[in-house]
C-alpha cells in the first residue's frame, strides 16, 4: 500500500500549483495565447499540458502547506512572475498598435475604428491591418515556441522560492513600456514624414492656387499617399519587428535572472 506522509503530499501539490500559476500569468498576458476570443478553458488545459511537461525538469521547491500564509505568497510571486513575462512581449505588439494610430490619424483615417477584441476599446483600421501583420509575423518566426521554452528555462534560471521578490525587476518591466512610445514613433515615422510633406506641398499649392478647394482634394490626396507609403513599407516591416520580437525576448531572459 503506498502512503504519503502530510510534508509529501504538501511538497506534491505545490510542485503541481505553483509552477501552473506562472504559466496561466504568462498565458493570460502574451499574445496568441492571451487572446480574449480564446475560451478560458481552452486557456487553463493549455496551462495544465504545458505544467505536466514542464515539471519535471523544476527544481525541488519549497517544501511547506501552498494553502498556508507563506505557501499563498510564493503563490501570488509566481503569478507575478508569469504576467510580467507575457507582459512583456505584449509590450511589442502595443508598440506596433501605437504606431498604426499615428499613422492612421497622420492619414485622416482616424473616423475609421473597429472594436478591437484584443483591448476591448476602438482602434484605427490600420492599427488592426499592423496588429495582424505583427502576429502573422510572430507565427512565421516560431516567436511564440521561443516564448514557451523560455518559460520552461525560467524554473532553472529564476527557481521558486520562499524569499521574497526584489523590486528591480517590476521597475525593469516598468522601463520597459516606454518601448511602445520610442518604437511606435519609429515604426510610423517613414508614414509620418511623407505626410508632412505632402500637407507643406498642399500648402504652397494653395498658396499659388487659392480658388483650389484644399478641404476637397487634400483628404483624397493624403490617404493615397500614406496607402501607398505603407504598401512600399511593407516588404522591410518584418526587419524592425524580428528585432523587436529579439529584444522582447531577450528582456524576458533578463527578467528571469534574479
Amino acid at each position: 500500500m503506498i502512503t504519503f506522509s502530510s510534508a509529501e503530499l504538501y511538497t506534491l501539490i505545490a510542485s503541481f500549483i505553483w509552477p501552473l500559476t506562472r504559466i496561466l500569468g504568462l498565458i493570460a498576458t502574451a499574445p496568441l495565447y492571451g487572446n480574449v476570443s480564446i475560451p478560458a478553458t481552452v486557456k487553463v488545459a493549455l496551462g495544465v499540458m504545458l505544467t505536466l511537461a514542464i515539471a519535471p525538469i523544476v527544481p525541488a521547491v519549497p517544501a511547506m502547506d501552498p494553502m498556508s500564509l507563506p505557501g499563498l505568497l510564493i503563490l501570488m510571486q509566481q503569478l507575478i512572475i508569469g504576467l510580467a513575462m507575457g507582459f512583456s512581449m505584449r509590450v511589442v505588439f502595443a508598440a506596433v498598435e501605437m504606431a498604426g494610430e499615428v499613422a492612421g490619424l497622420t492619414m485622416g483615417f482616424g473616423f475609421a475604428t473597429f472594436f478591437d477584441p484584443q483591448t476591448r476599446g476602438r482602434s484605427s483600421a490600420i492599427s488592426q491591418f499592423l496588429a495582424l501583420l505583427t502576429l502573422m509575423i510572430f507565427l512565421a518566426t516560431n516567436t511564440h515556441l521561443l516564448l514557451i521554452s523560455t518559460l520552461a528555462d525560467s524554473f532553472t534560471t529564476l527557481p521558486i522560492t520562499a524569499a521574497p521578490m526584489e523590486g528591480k525587476g517590476m521597475k525593469q518591466v516598468a522601463d520597459w513600456g516606454a518601448l511602445i512610445f520610442s518604437a511606435g514613433v519609429q515604426l510610423s515615422l517613414p508614414i509620418v514624414a511623407a505626410l508632412l510633406i505632402t500637407n507643406v506641398a498642399l500648402g504652397i499649392l494653395t498658396r499659388a492656387a487659392p480658388q483650389l478647394n484644399l478641404f476637397g482634394i487634400g483628404f483624397p490626396i493624403t490617404l493615397g499617399v500614406g496607402f501607398i507609403i505603407i504598401g512600399l513599407a511593407l516588404p522591410y516591416l518584418a526587419t524592425p519587428l524580428d528585432r523587436l520580437f529579439n529584444d522582447g525576448m531577450e528582456f524576458i531572459r533578463r527578467l528571469a535572472v534574479p
